[in-house]
């Protein structure tokens, strides 16, 4: 075997001295005022990320979070010019299917921590007659262990490319993929570049029947009323939400010089998305302060913050999604996600559409036993 594809054991080791400097520059953060009664309209109040980010300093226990982790198998192999680090869960049922998972912004792979037992062991977890999976989670280029990434152009498809070379070098001929958020594109387009071997495609928070390409012609055919309503709503909302994703799709660069120096930036920027603004009001199940750190703190001590944000500018149109590859797709929508039925049957074969009141965003980790069950319903109906 070329030494370049071989596969090496991975165990997370970080440095004391770079969680003791984490702590020091936490200590030392140079605060901005806040307009007074603005709560989150301004973007992330004063008083909440003080709060946390104190909690961050003295309370929130990485070596806890690192032997967690350190408990799933990890591995990285170098694809296409990249070194790709994963998780690699093999299940004792011998039926098991496998199941490559692709998490999303700002996300890592770290959130699948409370799917991939339950996945793997079913019967371990009280499910003992559920469909079992061979799970592999890989780290998204540019993304924690998989990054920085080298050079420019890492596009959904690039990514999906990967992926496919990944499952052939682990030896799995026939594979689930599944994902949410970026991962939600990234699934389909599996589909679309290895759908010789990907037996269907299941996605959360599927983006690409979320936005709508006004570039194209009559480019809400087909929508009904309630559809239309739900476009125009979510595009409102858009509105006052953009404004990390205008950045992050033209200038992360720029960004990147404060997320890497200041652990309160990186923390205020990536949270907004954890706590869908006000955690107040959100319909979403909130997500504890533990996690939102242990995916914060992924990134701050691998400092890929900025190679991370340069998704947004590979990623290129992949938003609006791309040739329909006939395989079956399920898709399981959350609160906070409001995917567009016509838009997704454009560039899918949807065959599930299973719509939850509880989770959010972030399934995996704000209602991972419905996620759990969503796809071993959709593995049973396809084996």
């Amino acid at each position: 075997m070329n030494d370049n594809t071989r596969i090496h054991p991975f165990r997370i080791e970080i440095p004391q001295d770079a969680i003791e400097d984490l702590h020091d520059r936490l200590a030392r953060t140079r605060w901005p005022d806040s307009p007074p009664g603005v709560g989150w309209d301004y973007g992330v109040p004063s008083d909440y990320l003080r709060d946390l980010a104190e909690y961050w300093r003295t309370g929130y226990d990485w070596r806890a979070t690192e032997a967690r982790l350190n408990a799933f198998d990890q591995f990285t192999t170098e694809i296409d010019g990249q070194e790709i680090h994963f998780v690699h869960v093999r299940s004792p049922e011998p039926d098991a299917v496998p199941l490559l998972l692709t998490h999303g912004w700002p996300s890592t792979f770290a959130i699948f921590a409370d799917v991939i037992g339950p996945l793997t062991d079913p019967r371990g977890h009280g499910a003992e007659h559920a469909r079992a999976f061979h799970v592999v989670a890989p780290s998204v280029p540019g993304f924690a262990f998989s990054g920085p990434t080298r050079e420019p152009g890492w596009s959904v498809e690039r990514t999906a490319r990967a992926w496919a070379e990944l499952m052939r070098r682990l030896g799995y001929d026939r594979y689930i993929a599944q994902g949410g958020d970026f991962g939600s594109l990234v699934s389909p387009e599996l589909g679309r570049n290895d759908r010789e071997h990907v037996i269907g495609v299941h996605v959360n928070g599927l983006i690409s029947a979320s936005v709508l390409d006004y570039t194209s012609e009559d480019p809400t055919a087909g929508f009904t009323e309630e559809e239309l309503a739900t476009l125009y709503a979510q595009e409102t909302q858009w509105e006052q939400r953009q404004g990390y994703a205008a950045v992050n799709s033209t200038r992360p660069q720029t960004i990147a010089y404060a997320l890497t120096d200041s652990p309160v930036g990186l923390l205020a920027w990536n949270l907004e998305w954890f706590v869908d603004y006000d955690p107040t009001r959100t319909e979403q199940t909130p997500i504890d302060r533990d996690t939102i750190l242990t995916q914060v703190s992924l990134f701050w001590f691998t400092a890929t913050s900025g190679s991370a944000a340069r998704i947004y500018k590979d990623c290129g149109d992949a938003f609006y999604g791309g040739e329909n590859s006939g395989v079956p797709t399920a898709v399981a929508l959350f609160p906070g996600d409001t995917p567009i039925r016509t838009l997704a049957d454009r560039c899918n074969t949807v065959v599930r559409w299973q719509r939850y009141d509880r989770g959010g965003h972030f399934a995996a980790i704000q209602a991972p036993d419905l996620l759990t069950d969503d796809i071993r319903e959709f593995a049973a109906e396809l084996t």
